[in-house]
């Protein structure tokens, strides 16, 4: 009796050591992917200021207050020899506003800022207003630089 008490315990035994398998972990190790996220964060925070538009340009000065948006205005830079720029593209003027009417996300609500070099002649940027208004477009802005004050002389 002892003996048949000893080969069923060491089965058992051997049954119970098949049966401690490791269970698998479901859960997800997050880490990781918050440093990814943090330093992707970083990143971004660092380039953001970097994308302005990139058109070398000459703007003239005024007194005016600088106007609060919450969206990006598309714009339109005039250069010093007279090229038209759509963001940082150089189009045809006949070929603005059909590529204006293609990106803009209001339709003809999109508010347009017009960038016009100092050294480009009146007529020229209102060739381009002018465009732009008789496409259909109303919130079109001119971009100024603020007026530096400068000590008066006598």
């Amino acid at each position: 009796m002892g003996t048949a008490l000893t080969g069923a315990g060491a089965e058992g035994g051997r049954r119970g050591a098949r049966r401690s398998y490791r269970k698998l972990n479901s859960e997800i190790n997050v880490t990781p992917f918050v440093d990814v996220m943090l330093v992707l964060l970083i990143v971004f925070m660092v380039a953001a200021p970097l994308l302005t538009v990139g058109v070398p340009i000459e703007l003239p000065e005024t007194k005016a207050k600088p106007m609060q948006g919450d969206s990006e205005p598309l714009t339109v830079t005039v250069g010093a020899d007279g090229k038209v720029f759509l963001q940082e593209t150089q189009v045809q003027l006949d070929d603005l506003v059909p590529k204006l009417e293609a990106i803009a996300q209001n339709g003809y609500d999109e508010r347009i800022f017009v960038r016009g070099d100092k050294s480009v002649g009146y007529g020229e940027v209102m060739q381009v207003m002018g465009a732009l208004n008789a496409a259909g477009f109303r919130k079109i802005g001119l971009v100024t630089d603020s007026e530096q004050t400068l000590p008066k002389t006598n």
